[in-house]
C-alpha cells in the first residue's frame, strides 16, 4: 500500500486555454494562412508544456466567430488527442455572439467543470475588424462573470482596420493588446503569448490579478525586443 501510494501520481488543477477567432471575409487570404500555420506551430509546445507542468493540465477551447459564432471544441479538448484543422474565413464579424458563446461556458456546470479544480483562464482574442453586432452589450454581461474577471486576457490586433479601443475594453489593459500588421510578427507572437500566458496562469505562486500584470510585462518586453530586431514581412 505504502508503495502504491508513492507512485501515485498527483492530481492537477486544469487551466482552459480559450481562443476567439475572427474568421471573418477580412480574415481571408495571408491572415488566415499565419493564423493556421502559428497554430499548427504553436500546439505541439502547449502540449509539451501541459504534459511537463506538475500543477496544471492545459485544455484547448477553440471559438470562432464570423456570421455568428462556433465552438469548434464542443468540450476544452486533451492537447495530447487534438487535432488542428486549418481554420477558413467569410462572412461578417459577430463578436457580441462569440461574448455571449463564452460568457454561457465560463461555468462549473460548463467548460470549468473539473474534479479537482479550475485555475482561471486564459482568453485570447484575435481580430482584424470593427464588430458587425452588438457587442458592447454582450461585454458588459461578460464582464459580470467571475471567472472573466480573473481571467488573463490578452487580444491581438491584426492590421490597420482593427477596432483598438474595443480590444483595450476586452483586456481591461492596453498593454495586453498586441498590435500585428505583418505575418512574422503575428506568428510568433501567437507562439509566444499561447506558452508565456499559460505558464504563467498555470503557476500557484501568484493571485489572479499579478498574474495578468506579469503577462503583460513580459509581452510588453518581448514586443519591445521584437521591434529593435526590425521583424519584417508586412500582409
Amino acid at each position: 500500500m505504502s508503495d502504491f501510494m508513492d507512485s501515485a501520481p498527483i492530481a492537477r488543477k486544469t487551466l482552459v486555454l480559450f481562443f476567439l477567432l475572427d474568421v471573418s471575409g477580412s480574415m481571408d487570404g495571408e491572415k488566415i494562412g499565419t493564423l493556421n500555420d502559428a497554430f499548427r506551430e504553436t500546439l505541439p509546445e502547449l502540449k509539451d508544456l501541459s504534459n511537463d507542468n506538475a500543477d496544471a493540465e492545459i485544455r484547448l477551447a477553440l471559438l470562432t466567430f464570423s456570421n455568428g459564432a462556433e465552438w469548434l471544441t464542443p468540450q476544452p479538448v486533451d492537447l495530447n488527442t487534438y487535432k488542428f484543422r486549418d481554420l477558413e474565413a467569410c462572412g461578417g464579424t459577430d463578436l457580441g455572439e462569440a461574448f455571449t458563446e463564452l460568457q454561457s461556458k465560463l461555468d462549473k456546470n460548463a467548460f470549468l467543470s473539473s474534479q479537482v479544480g479550475n485555475f482561471a483562464p486564459v482568453i485570447i482574442l484575435m481580430s482584424d475588424g470593427e464588430p458587425t453586432d452588438d457587442w458592447e452589450d454582450a461585454l458588459s454581461d461578460l464582464n459580470q462573470n467571475k471567472w472573466f474577471k480573473a481571467a488573463i486576457k490578452i487580444a491581438f490586433s491584426i492590421g490597420a482596420d482593427a477596432d483598438n479601443d474595443m480590444l483595450s475594453q476586452f483586456t481591461g489593459n492596453k498593454e495586453l493588446v498586441i498590435n500585428t500588421d505583418n505575418k512574422k510578427m503575428l506568428k510568433k507572437m501567437i507562439k509566444f503569448v499561447s506558452v508565456h500566458s499559460t505558464k504563467i496562469g498555470g503557476s500557484t505562486r501568484s493571485t489572479p490579478a499579478s498574474k495578468q500584470e506579469e503577462v503583460a510585462e513580459v509581452i510588453q518586453e518581448e514586443i519591445a525586443a521584437s521591434e529593435e530586431d526590425d521583424v519584417d514581412g508586412g500582409w
